[in-house]
Parts: C-alpha cells; structure tokens; sequence
C-alpha cells in the first residue's frame, strides 16, 4: 500500500499551491491555510480547524513574530527546529503528500521559504469524551475507566497498567484515503516474535481505501472465514483487561475512532471469561465461571431438548412428564420458537434504537405482548416462553456479546434439525457444532485448546478460576518468550 511520493519543489509558491490543492484549502471551510511573514521570510500554517490546540500555536506564533532575520542563520531549518521552535513534538518531511495527510490526521505544517523540507507540529486536540466505565464489561468492585475514540489516550491508559519497558506500541496506517491510525501493542520479551510478525505483515497487507467501521473492519480482512459466526478475536473496553493479556503473551490491536481493544488470539474460552471472576476470591470466581459455562449449555441446548421431548415424549421417564406442553396452542410448536426468537432479536434492536426516556415504556409493552397476551390469545404457550426465557438469559449471561450472536443462530439451527430429523438430527447437530469449533483456528491455534488438543494443567486453570499466586506460568499455547510469571 504505498502511496505515490511528491518531493518539495524548488520554489516555495510551487509547495503551498500544491499543498493548498491537495487539502482542498479552498473548498473546505475548516482547512485553514495562514501565509505568514517572519524574520523576513515567507512561511505558512496549514491546519484543520478542531484539531488544533489553538493556545498552543498562538505561543508558537509569538515566539516567531519575535525573531530577528540574523536569528535564524546560517542554517534557518536547524535554528528554528532546534532553537525557536519550543515544542515536545516535532518532525520533519521531505514529502508533500505525506504532509497533506499528516496535517488530516492532525498536526500542523509549517512551510518556511529556503527550506527544503516541512516542519510537522503535533499540537493537536480531539473531541473526546472521558474514559468510562464500559457498559459490556461492568464490574462490581474495580476500576470505572474504559477506553475511548482517541488512540492516544487508548495507549495512555494501557501503559499506565503496563510500565514494562519493552512495551512496544508499533505505529501503523490502514486505508488509502482515510489512513486510519492503527496501533500493534505487545510485550517484547514476551510474545512470540513469529506472531508478531505474522500479525504484522497481516496488517500492512490490508488494501482497502477506508476503515468505516474500524476494528470491525480490520477483523474481517485478518480473521477469515467470512461466514463463521464465532469469533476468533476477543475484544475489550476494558484497560486492567487488556493489560492482563499483554502479561499473557497477547498482542493487542488499538484503531483509532474506537473504543474497544482486539485481544490476538483468542480461544473459544477466552471470550468466556469475565473481570468479576478476577475481582472475587478463587471460590467465588469459580462459582462465577461455572454459572457462566451453565448458562452457555442452557442457552444452546434446552430449548431444541424441550422441544424433542414434546415431539416424543416417550423419551421422557415416568415421573418427568411433566415438562411436555400441556397445551401445544393455535399455533405449531416449531413456528412458536422461531417466532419468538425472530421476536426477541426485533425486542433487542427496538431497545438499542430506543431513547433512554422511552425504555421503561418499551419494556413494558414488550412484557404485555409477548407475555400474557401472546399467551391468552393462544400465540405461545406458556412452556415456550418460559423455556425462551431461560434461553435467553443464557444468551445474556455470555460476556462475549460476539458469542451470545453466535450461539442464537447456532440454538436456531439447532432447532430447526432437531424438528427435521429428531433424536437423530439433535445428536448430529450437537456433534457437527463440537467438530466445528474443534477444527476452528485463531490465528494458528486451536479454537478449543486446552480442550482439543487436551492440556490438563490448562484445562483445569480454564475449568476453576485457579489463585493468582498459583498462576506461575503463561499459557503455553502462545509461546512466550518468558514462560514464567
């Protein structure tokens, strides 16, 4: 993805008419272009309006205004990069174009007569909005800071927790025309250094013109397999999380515009783990975890279960009868799961497009109509909902909201062969959705290790929530530099 050069001309009015076309000076309201005299030169500002720290720039210009012509000889470029031009971050490019887009993304260039290069001034602010706590990764007990937009204060807020001193943050642009900043963050001594680069070179290969929706994006382009609803990266808002996988082994990816963090490579376990599990004691947190492993069963396996026990009920003992429909309704049992599934996703969109002000009344309609009247009228019985219910708060309870999407389509297929091919097409289906996510790879590993391939010291770290004190060793599967903790 490299982009066509353009050299400094040798004449200063030829720079500033080819940079004042290339940012469309004078066809957008908010690139600024300043032609300046100081010191008996020429010089121009180049700037977009709402990236600028404007207190900044006017000390910069003051201390310009303030220069002698003799003040800036014999070598103008070294005396004002050096001397005058007091300020943290400078650089300077050869490379018109390379100018124009770092003056998009930001900074300020600064164009003098006799100077053959550009003097870059990173003085530049970003709306942002302060870093909360995550709604996807709440915690009882822990910190209320998250991620935002803003790479730069993603960066920050991970090295506050990781003052290692081979954290490497490897700077990145994706995208032709939007050249979004993308960030490669990991710990040298480590992670592998074969999966850093692979990673990498993954990242530089992408070719496309922008990054609309940013991380989302950059997943489908290095993650393959297009079609497979189950993640292969784990994403987090979370800094004390991130921080955690970098420990690991892990490489983090931060884009720009976004506030979730892609955690490299995350197993299927992965995404089941949660913050709270390390914010209690052992016990609890195990407790926690095998609620959470309960749940993901129950939210893929009970309701095509109920509904092979309401097609044959045979298969239900004596004294189980019970759990069959007493009533099956107006409408076919396989037609009322399906329904009220396609309605609970319309009830999740409908809250996610709805105003805070108008949630509680949206609740309660949905509890209306797809409740007790969605009953009486004969729609559902009542074991449907119910079991939908339960169903559903399995779904909720997975930490990964990518997995609980995953697995609603997998509970659908499910059901559906179930329906088709009974006893039969449950057990196939059961088996197929195993052999599936066993053969899965994230980024050349097995999606289901330590499960398959079996390790029993990891798999017993993934089944308890192990003390952190006995927690000496990384994770094999990442091969890390630096094995022991």
């Amino acid at each position: 993805m490299n982009k066509k050069k353009q050299p400094l001309f040798n004449h200063y009015d030829e720079n500033i008419d080819y940079l004042t076309d290339y940012l469309g000076v004078n066809e957008s309201f908010d690139v600024i272009h300043l032609d300046l005299v100081y010191a008996n030169r020429r010089m121009s500002l180049f700037m977009v309006d709402g990236f600028v720290k404007d207190e900044i720039l006017h000390y910069l210009m003051r201390l310009l205004s303030r220069l002698e012509p003799d003040e800036i000889e014999p070598d103008p470029l070294e005396k004002l990069f050096k001397t005058h031009l007091s300020y943290v971050e400078l650089d300077r490019v050869k490379d018109l174009n390379q100018a124009g887009d770092l003056v998009l993304a930001g900074p300020t260039a600064l164009v003098v007569e006799g100077i053959d290069e550009i003097i870059m001034i990173d003085a530049r602010t970003y709306p942002v909005r302060g870093p909360a706590e995550p709604d996807l990764e709440r915690v009882v007990r822990g910190s209320r800071d998250g991620y935002v937009e803003t790479i730069v204060f993603n960066t920050a807020l991970t090295r506050r927790r990781v003052r290692d001193r081979s954290l490497r943050m490897e700077y990145i642009q994706i995208g032709r025309r939007s050249q979004t900043d993308v960030c490669l963050c990991y710990i040298k001594e480590i992670a592998d250094d074969d999966r850093v680069e692979h990673l990498r070179r993954v990242l530089h290969e992408i070719d496309t013109d922008a990054l609309p929706m940013a991380e989302k994006t950059i997943e489908e382009f290095i993650s393959g397999r297009h079609w497979n609803p189950y993640p292969v990266i784990r994403y987090t808002e979370r800094p004390d999380t991130a921080a955690a996988h970098l420990y690991e082994g892990h490489i983090l990816i931060i884009i720009d515009g976004s506030p979730s963090v892609m955690i490299t490579p995350a197993t299927f376990w992965h995404h089941m783990q949660h913050s709270e599990e390390y914010r209690q004691k052992p016990l609890v947190g195990a407790y926690l975890r095998w609620v959470r492993f309960f749940a993901l069963f129950v939210s893929l396996f009970l309701l095509p279960l109920y509904y092979l026990f309401s097609i044959q009920p045979d298969l239900l003992p004596v004294n189980l009868s019970f759990l069959g429909p007493e009533e099956v309704g107006k409408i076919p049992l396989m037609l009322q799961f399906l329904i009220a599934e396609i309605g609970i996703d319309m009830l999740r969109m409908a809250a996610i497009h709805t105003p805070s002000s108008l949630a509680t009344a949206l609740g309660l309609v949905a509890a209306i109509m797809i409740g007790q009247v969605a009953v009486d009228v004969g729609i559902f019985s009542i074991e449907v909902v119910l079991y939908l219910s339960i169903a559903a708060i399995g779904t909720f309870a997975t930490p990964s909201y990518e997995v609980g999407l995953a697995d609603r389509i997998t509970r659908i297929a499910l059901l559906l062969i179930t329906g088709f091919f009974g006893v039969k097409g449950y057990v196939i289906g059961m088996t197929f959705w195993l052999l599936y996510l066993t053969q899965m790879q994230t980024f050349k590993t097995p999606y289901f290790w330590p499960f398959m391939p079996f390790s029993l010291r990891a798999f017993r770290d993934i089944l308890i929530r192990s003390p952190i004190p006995l927690k000496n060793r990384r994770p094999v599967f990442l091969h890390p530099k630096d094995p022991d903790r």
